[in-house]
């Protein structure tokens, strides 16, 4: 059986970009996801690249990377990942103050604006403008996720990749070396083995006996067949909650709870928001729920009626609109950096995950640990190393 230079475990974007860039430099590469189309958090984000959004020179670096690489990903990958730029209109709901909500995007490469109702209705028609106090706006990257992932697919192959579908079940290791992986139905060898899992990533290394400080996010949205109607803005609110609850989920005293099935570490949000990709179909929602069995039940019927609620105010055309609740696991790190690197003390173990804003961050970072894997350390990689929480753990 051949030993692979590189094992990547899960297609998401994660995976799907880094394997790529593994082949890009001569590797043999096996990629590994247990579903040929995972319901993943890549498959249900909503796929925008906010590169005006770094607030300090690491973050600005990769936003810049990350553009001009999305920019000419399409012809680099012989491959349409319908990379497009649109307006973000963030809206400020009708009691909220423009002057607090602006704030957190004070330090921001490129501050979203603060526009009054009537303007951001101009942004977007389906807005209702009563509804808002205003809205603060910016010009956004977008890509639809899964012709992303595919065109990376496309290109990792024709560079020769390997592709299957199987569960993985364990990292193969021999005392502090890792060797491979184990899947349902056989073990596969390789010299350097990726974990790019997402929120399954924590329970794989987990079952390895290796702990990592990554989280995930329990969310949920509707997905609407493609539709006539049309929205012509990524529309998020102004003052969302998801970042308070990951900061408050992550703390180091609550990482117990995170390997005990049963737990539910903070309360449930809802940043209310909707996008609508090239082909018609909409995205809206979201919940997210800090559960700590990655295979909670949640209700369906309930989380489809406390979404349309919250869009009925401001985007009351699409509140009624037919679509399918749908679920997704999403995984976040302490400090809003995804966790990228060697996993200390075990040789030829790696991790990338966690990513606040994946497809702006990734495309720069998936080439640059490629590149580094076959030449230098790489600073950049440096900063999002493991090792950056020990002294907190």
């Amino acid at each position: 059986m051949q030993t692979f230079d590189w094992i990547v475990v899960g297609n998401g974007l994660v995976g799907a970009a880094v394997s790529y860039e593994l082949a890009q430099c001569g590797l043999s590469v096996l990629l590994i996801d247990r579903a040929l189309e995972p319901g993943n958090a890549t498959r249900y984000s909503y796929g925008g690249i906010p590169y005006w959004s770094g607030k300090t020179a690491l973050t600005q670096q990769l936003c810049q990377e990350g553009i001009a690489k999305h920019r000419q990903l399409s012809e680099e990958l012989a491959g349409d990942t319908q990379y497009r730029d649109l307006d973000l209109v963030l809206t400020l709901a009708a009691d909220g103050d423009p002057t607090l909500a602006a704030k957190p995007y004070a330090d921001c490469a490129t501050p979203p604006r603060f526009v009054s109702a009537v303007e951001a209705k101009t942004l977007e028609p389906l807005l209702n403008e009563a509804a808002i106090a205003g809205a603060f706006t910016v010009r956004h990257g977008h890509v639809s996720p899964v012709a992303l992932v595919n065109a990376y697919n496309q290109a990792f192959q024709r560079l020769g990749g390997t592709r299957i579908i199987a569960s993985v079940v364990d990292i193969v290791r021999i005392k502090d070396k890792v060797t491979g992986v184990l899947t349902a139905e056989q073990a596969y060898p390789a010299k350097q083995v990726l974990v790019a899992a997402g929120a399954y990533s924590r329970a794989l290394l987990h079952q390895a006996n290796l702990n990592v400080p990554l989280y995930y996010t329990h969310a949920e949205l509707i997905e609407t067949p493609p539709l006539d109607l049309k929205l012509q803005a990524l529309i998020m609110p102004a003052q969302t909650q998801r970042f308070d609850l990951e900061a408050k989920a992550s703390q180091s005293d609550c990482d117990r709870q995170w390997d005990e099935p049963g737990h539910e570490v903070t309360p449930s949000i809802l940043d209310s928001g909707a996008i609508q990709f090239l082909d018609g179909h909409v995205c809206m929602g979201q919940i997210s729920r800090t559960l700590t069995d990655l295979e909670a039940d949640l209700e369906a019927a309930e989380g489809d009626r406390t979404m349309r609620a919250a869009l009925a105010a401001q985007l009351p055309a699409l509140a009624t609109l037919p679509g399918t609740w749908r679920h997704c696991r999403v995984s976040f790190s302490r400090d809003g950096l995804p966790l990228v690197g060697a996993m200390p003390g075990v040789e030829g173990l790696h991790l990338i995950a966690g990513l606040s804003a994946p497809f702006v961050y990734l495309p720069p970072i998936a080439q640059r640990f490629a590149q580094a894997v076959v030449g230098d350390p790489d600073p950049v990689l440096g900063a999002m190393a493991l090792e950056r929480f020990a002294s907190t753990d």
